[in-house]
């Protein structure tokens, strides 16, 4: 019974809250910090104080569901924004840019030229060469309108 209880150390609370801070880096979805910061406040607790290996457990449990309901509510009023967030949204990064026709938008559909890329383009009617501007865009295809 020797060993359970030394499950118990405060060494192995504050491994277990490095190992659990090293995953989120790693893979990285703001949830696993919240369980390392229990066990390593339960490490501390445990430094300090004298507790046995059950009242650790129970520690780092409501420790662990408090952070992460806490760090779920924090999170939820101060979303995390990337410093680009239209980095990998490329048709949204073009609306407001020029465009020219290349291929006539007939029926609503044609192409056009941005810089060096041809795209899908919906919108009124335009014979090619006619100037646009990117509106929107519906997954790969543009949303154009005239010049006005």
């Amino acid at each position: 019974m020797e060993w359970f209880e030394a499950l118990g150390s405060h060494w192995h609370w504050m491994a277990i809250g490095l190992v659990l801070a090293a995953a989120e880096m790693a893979v990285p979805g703001v949830f696993l910090i919240w369980l390392a910061g229990a066990a390593l406040i339960t490490g501390v607790l445990t430094w300090a104080l004298p507790l046995g290996l059950a009242v650790q457990v129970v520690i780092f449990a409501v420790l662990a569901i408090v952070s992460v309901f806490t760090g779920k509510r924090y999170l939820t009023a101060n979303p995390i924004e990337g410093a680009d967030p239209k980095m990998n949204d490329r048709g949204a990064r073009l609306v407001g840019e020029m465009v020219v026709v290349t291929h006539a938008i007939d029926g609503g559909n044609g192409r056009v030229k941005q810089g060096d890329s041809e795209w899908l383009a919906k919108g009124p009617d335009a014979e090619p060469g006619t100037r646009m501007r990117v509106s929107g865009h519906d997954g790969v295809v543009l949303l154009v309108e005239h010049l006005h």
